[in-house]
């Protein structure tokens, strides 16, 4: 599909086929630009970003036609007034080809000399709602906001409120609404726009739009070169689908992870044994069980930390290797964990800096980044050999002694003074960091030839996570039912991501975060696992400090909970099958918005999320709240059935009770698997 440029007065627009793409003026111009110097500082993850400026931002008004060949546009742009045009001058390179989506354009952005600061002007339609950024926590429709986009730790509270007051006075760890693991510069609207750059500087997207009563937005990106690409799919399925094509979509997930829950436990062989016994007679249904200590622990004053040295450890898990034969001979899985540091007392460390496979700091020693109350020196990814010899890591003493998976954790924490092996600066590799780090595990796992039977989840993760990571999930949520760092975060976090072409994504059940006097009750545990059960992954968490915390075998009522939904879950196993096929095809997220399906259904700039869809026949609406036994919402325009009840509903506003167990979960009454939804509500009255 060719380009089209059109002149307009004293700019231009520029289309593809139909889709009206880019406009500029001397009013509204395409692009600005500037320069400055970055000043960014981390503590435990946490970073803080000044711009030093030393030209201010002004925006291009003059503009060259170039070339305008059908397939290839190119303009030069510069400043207005009095400064001439050979000065500071931009060029924008705009292309498609037979391989580009329809309705769409790649652009290239290169600023000359003083200019490392650029910004990218759209006009986005009025009204239409904006999502993506990669995960986010508190928003999902990001419409009026401004959006950093930097992979570090999540924060703890990220509200303004007592717990995040407490984490900034301790550490600065408070985080913001806008902290996560998981940026990504892409977005899609509700009209069908989107938009995705492979830049992996700092950048900030600036969507409050609305200037001059346009809906006008700008991207800001800390670089002299900008690759993009923009386009117009009419719908916002239609919109995730072409950036999910663009970007590359995650493997088929193993079909034993349908089984039940990844029970998460730690404390050696005999424990895993005896836990795994208490679980089954219960009638919890386990696809395996998730021992993160496979590797050691130390105690730290943060709480039950782990031994970052890859090897299994011999006191705690003696014979592990067998252990894993006894647990395969059941139908059980064994998943591990690990993340690119190295304890500084381990010999994998000692390796490693005697080869050179470390990040450096300015002076040249391996750089020693304390995470959370201990040193330790992070793989270099941008060493060829220093890459190699973490997936021989990962073969030799993960995958050749049998495990089925593991927690492949961090990827945020690269400093940006650090020195790379290549010679990328930090700065510009930081967000690229956790990619690679997906990358490493995914094909350590590929030439190995077991992708059918592992699955890793992470946390962090950038542009290309979507190609390289099995599933992700939401990171450290505090044990609570805060909406920017409890439960209800997991929702806007899944739903984003989704919209970002990320669809396999769980959260731990429980939370993790156990700090300043927060402890995991009964009622938030089982809630929590209720929402996981409308998900793609089931999977617990003991947390930080495990003896603070309620767990799985609390009590009898607990357990027979939480058999309960791992019982739902495993009969979701076909329709969920059939969800993950849907997004191997098209993109479309497993947990979706309402407004995928329904447009009338929109949700408010910044307004939380509290319910989703779980493919395109269950509405879920989880309990979000502490001490609730019913649940006010609204339906979308459809006929509805209460799952559990079989009693009809239609749309409008509704509130129907949610005694534990019971959920509110509706099934479309139209849909070809209403059959099979009746079917389990009749199993689980």
């Amino acid at each position: 599909m060719s380009l089209s440029i059109r002149k307009e007065g004293t700019g231009f627009s520029v289309s593809s086929g139909s889709s009206l793409l880019l406009t500029h003026s001397s009013d509204f111009p395409l692009l600005s630009a500037g320069s400055g110097v970055a000043e960014i500082t981390s503590h435990h993850g946490n970073y803080r970003i000044r711009d030093r400026v030393g030209e201010p931002i002004r925006t291009l008004e003059r503009f060259e036609i170039l070339q305008d060949s059908g397939d290839t546009v190119s303009i030069r742009f510069s400043p207005g007034g009095a400064a001439p045009a050979t000065e500071g001058t931009i060029l924008l390179t705009l292309s498609t080809s037979h391989d580009s989506a329809p309705g769409s354009v790649t652009g290239s952005v290169t600023a000359d000399v003083p200019f490392n600061r650029l910004a990218i002007h759209l006009d986005i339609k009025k009204g239409s709602g904006i999502y993506g950024g990669g995960e986010q926590f508190s928003r999902f429709n990001l419409r009026g906001s401004l959006l950093p986009l930097w992979t570090q730790e999540q924060g703890v509270g990220r509200a303004h409120n007592l717990v995040t007051l407490a984490a900034n006075l301790h550490s600065g760890a408070g985080g913001h609404w806008h902290s996560t693991y998981f940026p990504q510069p892409s977005f899609v609207t509700d009209s069908g726009t989107w938009f995705h750059s492979d830049s992996s500087s700092y950048a900030e997207f600036d969507f409050r739009g609305n200037r001059r009563k346009r809906s006008r937005i700008a991207l800001f990106f800390w670089t002299g070169s900008v690759e993009f690409t923009i386009g117009d799919a009419g719908t916002l399925s239609g919109a995730v689908e072409r950036l999910s094509t663009h970007l590359g979509r995650q493997p088929r997930l193993p079909d034993w992870v349908d089984q039940g829950l990844i029970l998460g436990l730690q404390g050696g062989s005999d424990i895993v044994r005896a836990k795994l016994a208490t679980a089954r007679d219960a009638g919890i249904l386990t696809a395996g069980v998730w021992a993160q200590d496979w590797e050691g622990r130390r105690k730290t004053a943060f709480g039950s930390q782990l031994f970052w040295n890859w090897k299994f450890d011999p006191a705690l898990y003696p014979d592990l290797p067998n252990l894993i034969n006894e647990l395969h001979d059941r139908n059980q899985r064994f998943l591990g964990y690990i993340n690119p540091f190295l304890a500084t007392e381990g010999d994998l460390y000692r390796e490693a800096a005697d080869r050179g496979f470390l990040v450096r700091s300015p002076s040249g020693e391996p750089y020693q980044i304390v995470v959370t109350t201990f040193p330790a020196g992070l793989v270099d990814l941008t060493n060829p050999d220093a890459f190699s010899w973490i997936k021989s890591i990962i073969r030799t003493n993960m995958i050749d002694i049998g495990l089925d998976g593991w927690m492949a954790d961090f990827g945020e924490y690269l400093p940006a003074d650090a020195v790379l092996a290549d010679g990328t600066p930090a700065k510009t590799f930081h967000n690229r960091y956790p990619a690679e780090w997906a990358r490493a595990n995914f094909e350590a796992v590929a030439e190995a030839g077991v992708s059918d039977r592992i699955m890793y989840f992470m946390r962090a993760g950038y542009t290309g996570s979507s190609r390289y990571a099995s599933a992700t999930w939401a990171g450290d949520q505090l044990v609570d039912w805060s909406r920017h760092d409890g439960l209800p975060s997991v929702l806007p976090a899944a739903l984003s991501l989704g919209m970002c072409g990320v669809g396999i994504h769980h959260s731990d059940i429980g939370g993790y975060t156990t700090l300043f006097g927060k402890k995991r009750s009964r009622e938030l545990f089982a809630r929590w696992a209720e929402q996981a059960a409308f998900t793609v992954i089931m999977r617990n968490h003991e947390g930080n400090r495990p003896g603070d915390n309620w767990q799985w075998d609390g009590d009898t009522q607990t357990m027979r909970h939480l058999a309960r939904m791992t019982g739902v879950f495993a009969a979701l196993r076909p329709y969920r099958r059939e969800v993950l096929s849907a997004y191997t095809g098209t993109g479309a997220p497993p947990i979706r918005p309402l407004n995928f399906h329904y447009q009338d259904r929109q949700p408010g700039p910044g307004a939380p999320v509290r319910e989703y869809l779980f493919g395109d026949e269950l509405l879920v609406a989880p309990v979000l709240n502490k001490g609730r036994s019913t649940r006010t919402l609204t339906l979308p325009s459809d006929e509805w059935v209460h799952l559990w009840s079989g009693v009809e509903y239609g749309p409008g506003r509704q509130t129907v009770r949610a005694p534990l167990g019971y959920p509110p979960v509706f099934y479309r009454k139209a849909g070809v698997h209403n059959a099979f939804f009746a079917e389990i509500g009749g199993r689980f009255p």
